[in-house]
This record gives structure tokens, C-alpha cells and sequence, in this order.
């Protein structure tokens, strides 16, 4: 174990861990757990990456508040980098969010601003701009920041260059939320691992990138409105109601070699069963990576090795539908149990 100055020395360096139980028996199938990130998700990295990058530019005064809008997880990392660096922090995020998120973030320090969900992700960046634009707050912009790219290329993607150096990886699966791991770690692998394929899964429901309709932005490179293809999912913080530049970016780019869309039913049942089978414990939205990298499974070569990225820990989801059918009280075999040595 080694020893750090400070919490935010422990952000990155995430396990690779090999799937032996789901796994189809003629691929290798790993999974990178995000969740062991100090609070518990990739956007831990984000979090620290755009900070940093706003105190080396000036952009981010001493004693400044820093304020985004959030589902929940950008949210959290955020809260503990403010927290460790002396930063007050406002969260602006709809109603319809896990009440887990705000609670955390709360109890780390961060204001949360909650919207109407009517308004969708649109609603809470026009709070977040508007909140920003008022009192001189420092907006981080996660969906167009180029430092939160920037910092998986050097962090995510070098992790992972190291974990399969001198060995084959086939196939890379990711979601989109922000962009930032797939711009980041994408254009790193197209560099470096030319022959690996990049797979970026997204919501049936919401397959905006699949629907092959044009984001409508604003100059900065912001969603104008919400994206016309874009439905109601319960992979919170994948695929919000438009398209980031940054994930933009990386379409554009041709960093995405195969487009999933992955059902709702699928990801909560891969989310269970990686719990239930493998002891790994992740979210909805790595339950749908998951089922992206078992589609992948299906029809690969024999011997082909496939990544895929877990974003978070299942702790964010125990008041969603992940956890609907989990009691609270004994069953009837639990209660059998009781009464057998009574």
C-alpha cells in the first residue's frame, strides 16, 4: 500500500478484473471497475482533471465557488476535489436523480439545486450557465472541457496500454455520457492499439448517436435543445438528452468503430447477475456496458480479449429500479430458515 498527501492521490489506477462465470467460454472477457475510485466512479477523474486544468489556466481563483450540472456522479467527484482543495461547490441536477447522489453530495459539502426532470438535462445546464453567469462562478463544463478528455488520455488510457502490453486486446466497450472516456481514451488506443475495435454502447431508448441526427449546439459547441431521437432510460448519467461536443468529438474523429444499443432490461439483469455470479458490485450503466461486451462475446473469434469499462459502484442505485425487487423484510425461506433452530 502506498501512502498519499491527500485523498485525490488515490483517483485512477483502477483494476482490471477477469470475468470467469459470464464469460462465453472462447473469449478472455475483463472488466475495468471504476468503482474503486476513491467516491466511487470514473467521473472521479473528471472531477480532478478539470480542476486542476482551470487552477494552471488562472480560470479558477482561491476561494472561488465551482459550479456544473450533474446527474449525480460528476457531482460527487467534484464535491470531494472542492472538498480537499478548499472550494465551495453548487450542483444544479433534476429531481428525477437517485436521492443518494444528492444526499452524498451534500454530505460533502456541495449545495444541490434541484430542477424540474420535465426539463430534462437541458433544464439543469440553463440553471448551471445562468447560476454561473450571475455570481462569477466557475462553470466546468464537462460535456465540452477538453481537459476531462485530456485527463483520460493520460490516466485511463495509460492504464490500460500497461495492463495489456505485449498482449492482445480485440475489442475496447464503453457508454458515453460526457464524452470524456471515450474521446480520451479513444483516440489513444486508435494510436497506440490500432487493431483494437472501440465499441460505445448507448440506451435503446435513447440511441442518439445510432439515429444519425445532427445535435443542434450553440456557438461554444453547447447542446442548443434536446436531441429529437432522445427517450426516457434508466441509465442514469449515459447518454443525457443531447450529444456532447466532446462525444461529438470523437464520432467525428472515428473513434468508434461499432454502435450498441443496449435495452434497459439488458442492463439491469447484467448489473444483478454481475453481483449475483462474479461479486462484483457496479450500477446500472456498467450493467449495460457489460451487456454491450456479452453481444460483443456472441460472435468474436475464438481467443479474442475484450475490455469493458464498470463506471460506477451499485451503492448510487439502491432507490432506482436496480434494486425493485430486493426486500427490505425476510422472505419465506429466509423466515424457514429462522424457525428451523428456534
Amino acid at each position: 500500500m502506498a501512502r498519499y498527501d491527500s485523498i485525490l492521490g488515490t483517483v485512477g489506477r483502477t483494476p482490471v478484473v477477469r470475468i470467469n462465470r459470464l464469460a462465453p467460454a472462447h473469449v478472455d472477457l475483463f472488466v475495468k471497475i471504476e468503482a474503486f475510485n476513491p467516491l466511487g466512479s470514473v467521473k472521479d477523474r473528471l472531477a480532478l482533471g478539470v480542476i486542476e486544468a482551470a487552477e494552471r489556466s488562472g480560470a479558477l481563483k482561491p476561494g472561488q465557488t465551482v459550479i456544473e450540472a450533474t446527474s449525480g456522479n460528476t457531482g460527487i467527484g467534484l464535491a470531494m476535489v472542492c472538498a480537499a482543495k478548499g472550494y465551495p461547490l453548487v450542483i444544479v441536477m433534476a429531481d428525477s436523480f437517485s436521492v443518494e447522489r444528492r444526499k452524498l453530495m451534500r454530505f460533502l459539502g456541495a449545495k444541490v439545486v434541484l430542477t424540474p426532470a420535465a426539463r430534462r438535462a437541458i433544464g439543469m445546464l440553463e440553471v448551471a450557465v445562468a447560476l454561473a453567469e450571475k455570481n462569477g462562478w466557475l462553470l466546468t463544463r464537462q460535456f465540452e472541457n477538453e481537459a476531462n478528455a485530456d485527463f483520460h488520455a493520460q490516466t485511463t488510457a495509460q492504464e490500460i496500454l500497461a495492463d495489456f502490453a505485449g498482449e492482445r486486446l480485440d475489442y475496447w466497450v464503453t457508454g458515453y455520457g460526457t464524452g470524456g472516456t471515450l474521446k480520451g481514451v479513444g483516440r489513444v488506443l486508435k494510436a497506440e492499439r490500432p487493431e483494437t475495435r472501440v465499441v460505445v454502447c448507448e440506451p435503446a431508448d435513447a440511441a442518439l448517436l445510432a439515429s444519425g441526427e445532427a445535435q443542434p449546439v450553440n456557438p461554444d459547441g453547447s447542446p442548443a435543445t434536446s436531441h429529437p431521437a432522445w427517450k426516457p432510460h434508466p441509465m442514469q448519467g449515459w447518454t443525457p438528452d443531447f450529444i456532447g461536443k466532446l462525444t461529438g468529438d470523437a464520432v467525428s474523429m472515428g473513434l468508434a468503430d461499432t454502435l450498441l444499443s443496449i435495452p434497459g432490461p439488458d442492463a439491469l439483469r447484467c448489473s444483478r447477475e454481475l453481483a449475483q455470479k462474479e461479486g462484483i458490485f457496479v450500477g446500472i450503466t456498467a450493467g449495460a456496458t457489460f451487456a454491450g461486451a456479452l453481444q460483443i462475446a456472441e460472435t468474436a473469434p475464438a481467443g479474442a480479449r475484450i475490455l469493458a469499462m464498470l463506471p460506477d459502484t451499485g451503492e448510487r442505485y439502491l432507490s432506482t429500479p436496480l434494486f425493485a425487487d430486493v426486500p427490505v423484510d425476510m422472505t419465506e425461506e429466509e423466515q424457514a430458515l429462522l424457525a428451523s433452530v428456534q
